[in-house]
């Protein structure tokens, strides 16, 4: 059998193992000893032959199989308290499952951290920095909370308690870029629904558009009015 690989494409010598044993379509509950120990030797005379640096945890392994081979052929000895026949293998085995797992475990990880890569993460909003004096916002009796608390109701309608796709998109919505839209909109139409603001639902355009709406209501670029309680919630163009 004929390998191209570098000693170096392995993390150990079971990693080595494991690679031979799947490349021989070898059931690792019923290792042929005397096969495995030829493949792996033939494997690290070859690294020799190159002029490879082994590892001496390589050689290693290469005694143990050695020794494993030739207890093979000795004849079995039973248990004290069991009729089962001792498997000089099963160590082996046992350490090559465990290897196993712990690679798949590893393999799993490195899935889940470029999935998290892909993940876009925001901190926190301080929301105080849009706050104004007494908490009334420009230009009539609605406070920030009433704002709020008509932010959060079209949310539950949207149903937004629910997990957002929060992805990095191709195209970022910044809340400077929103606020000039907005701007355009009013001196447009003069007034608008504060609702109709919120004219695309996705997680990243709700939040800045509302941000952008606090902000254009601190810098008086905008009048915010209610008419009634649980009347809707109007944006109007600031007529300097």
């Amino acid at each position: 059998m004929e390998y191209a690989l570098n000693i170096d494409s392995f993390q150990g010598p079971l990693d080595l193992l494991l690679h031979l044993i799947k490349e021989s379509k070898m059931d690792i509950f019923d290792l042929k000893i005397e096969e495995i120990t030829n493949q792996y030797l033939d494997y690290i005379n070859k690294m020799e032959e190159m002029n490879l640096n082994i590892a001496s945890s390589y050689l290693v392994m290469s005694a143990e199989l050695l020794e494993l081979k030739s207890r093979m052929l000795l004849p079995r000895h039973h248990n004290d308290e069991s009729d089962e026949e001792e498997d000089p293998r099963d160590d082996l085995v046992n350490r090559l499952i465990e290897y196993q797992r712990y690679k798949d475990l590893t393999s799993e990880f490195k899935d889940l951290e470029l999935e998290r890569q892909m993940i876009f993460t925001k901190i926190p909003e301080n929301m105080k920095e849009y706050a104004l004096e007494n908490q009334v916002i420009n230009g009539g009796d609605v406070t920030l909370d009433d704002l709020v608390d008509a932010f959060n109701k079209f949310l539950e309608r949207q149903k937004f308690n629910q997990p957002l796709n929060t992805k990095v998109t191709s195209k970022e919505i910044t809340v400077e870029h929103r606020r000039k839209s907005i701007k355009k909109i009013l001196v447009s139409k003069g007034k608008v629904n504060f609702m109709d603001l919120f004219d695309i639902i996705n997680k990243e355009y709700v939040v800045v558009t509302f941000l952008a709406v606090l902000e254009m209501a601190k810098a008086k670029e905008l009048t915010i009015k209610q008419e009634n309680n649980f009347d809707d919630i109007i944006c109007e163009v600031t007529h300097e």
